[in-house]
Formats: C-alpha cells, structure tokens, sequence
C-alpha cells in the first residue's frame, strides 16, 4: 500500500476533512487496510463505504470484522439491509449495513435504528452517500476507485476522508505504512 502523507492543521482539517489516499493492489491488502483502520476505529464512528460494484467495499469490512474481534463471517448484507456483528471481547460491535437498495436518505434507514446503536458500535454503511450523513457531523468516507470494464486488473485507489472534530486529530497517514 502507498500513500503521500499530508501535513494538517487540526482546526482546519475539522472543517474541510483529513484526506489520505492509498494504493491497494489486491484483495489480501483490501482486508489488510481494514486489519489497520479497525485499530483507529471505537464505538460511536460512522464509516461510509462508497466504490463501484466489485471494487471491495465487503472484503474492506471484513477486514475491519477482523481487526475489531467480532463475531460472525462478515458478507455483504445487500438483501438483509443490515447486520449486527457482536464483539468477541471489550470492543464495540460492528453493525454492517449495505444502503444499495435505499433510495431515499435518512428517512428510509430510521427503521435500521442507526442512531441508536452509533454510540455504542462501529457503524460501517455501504452505498451510503446521500442517505446517512445527517447521523453525525463525524465521520470517515472511504471511496474506492477501481477500474471499469472488462479488466482483471486489482488495483484500487482508495481515498480516506475523515469530517468533524472526530477525524482532525487522528493520524490517518499510518494506514499507508
């Protein structure tokens, strides 16, 4: 994985995002990126997960499973809306949604009760631009850019951008290393 470190000013980088793009070149380091995001992840954090179809969104959230210690095989939860994944040990659960087949924003997901459970859980959202930014004014979007067509190639592009008070500190550049 590569990434160019950026310097920031924690009072700016609250108001305009802390921004750090990486270079993915196969699925084992999609799931490795997530191994090392759950590390700076604790309960109350909204992640949203946005990319082309394919482009790794799941295998990303299954690395984050891995990395938090909770239970449960972390698989797309396209058809079920939202999964649960409880904590194996004294971290927060990780609840999986996968808002695709959502059309509306905010409205539509409050029968998911996201609100409720982001205090106490890693809450990672799929497709969910538009629909799940009113939760929290922090929170970490993360678009993956894949190559479209018909290609084998595995490179991802995957820009990290985390918004609020939340993010301004947090030293996203190590997820490069």
């Amino acid at each position: 994985m590569e990434a160019p470190a950026a310097a920031h000013n924690p009072a700016e980088a609250a108001a305009e995002g802390v921004n750090v793009q990486i270079t993915v070149n196969s699925p084992e380091q999609m799931r490795e990126l997530g191994l090392h995001l759950a590390k700076l992840l604790r309960a109350g954090d909204l992640v949203m997960l946005n990319g082309e179809l394919g482009a790794g969104k799941t295998t990303l959230t299954r690395g984050l499973g891995e990395g938090l210690g909770v239970r449960g095989a972390v698989t797309s939860p396209t058809f079920v809306i939202a999964r649960v994944h409880p904590s194996l040990g004294d971290g927060p659960p990780l609840v999986h949604v996968d808002a695709y087949r959502l059309g509306g924003g905010l409205d539509e997901m409050e029968d998911l009760d996201l609100d409720v459970s982001l205090s106490d859980s890693v809450i990672v959202v799929e497709w969910g631009e538009g629909k799940v930014e009113e939760l929290t004014d922090d929170r970490l979007d993360v678009v993956i850019h894949r190559a479209v067509g018909d290609t084998t190639d595995e490179v991802r592009h995957v820009t990290l951008t985390g918004l609020g008070e939340r993010w301004a500190t947090t030293d996203l550049s190590v997820l490069a290393a």
